[in-house]
């Protein structure tokens, strides 16, 4: 499935939902009504996430009682870097983000980007960035890891930096995601 694909599955996924909410009625579109639809892909999405804004719902030898601050107790996101190497963590995830405009669309690069955009010729996704994100007592700690899971044999944690954002962000411009592989 190639990106312009996705982004009108998701689109359509989207319109459906919303008119379900709402009690609208949909007509089904046939393959060559739906292909012959130009310029209308993309959607533009608001949301608000929490992440184990009262902590998790652990208890154990690592973790002890999540009733207490001092204990470790938000999400994990463990990446593994390299294949028999050791995982980048994002630890102890908790907060609450909000933000309204991120957009998806897909746009033909085809010129520019000092020549490499006539090379390259095909359709990206381009993610347009929210004007402002709203973080609510957001925090981590970014860390490296022997193993996926604390409670893993062997495992050792060494923290890096932890983050905590309160307020507003202010994010501008766009991130193109450039497929591989066959269109």
């Amino acid at each position: 499935m190639n990106i312009k694909s996705m982004v009108i599955c998701l689109a359509s996924a989207s319109t459906a939902l919303l008119s379900a909410v709402a009690g609208a009625d949909m007509t089904p579109l046939d393959d060559d009504t739906l292909a012959s639809i130009s310029a209308q892909s993309g959607i533009y999405l608001s949301g608000d996430v929490s992440i184990n804004e009262f902590g998790g719902p652990l208890q154990n030898a690592y973790f002890g009682d999540c009733d207490d601050e001092a204990k470790r107790c938000g999400a994990r996101l463990a990446f593994r870097v390299k294949e028999d190497g050791g995982w980048l963590v994002l630890d102890d995830l908790r907060g609450k983000f909000a933000f309204e405009g991120l957009t998806l669309r897909i746009r033909e690069i085809n010129d520019g980007f000092a020549g490499d955009g006539a090379a390259f010729d095909g359709h990206v996704l381009e993610v347009g960035l929210p004007n402002i994100v709203r973080y609510d007592d957001v925090r981590f700690t970014l860390g490296a890891s022997s193993t996926a899971r604390p409670t893993d044999p062997g495992f050792q944690q060494t923290n890096i930096l932890n983050v905590q954002m309160q307020g507003n962000v202010v994010l501008e411009g766009n991130l193109l995601l450039f497929p591989t592989g066959n269109p």
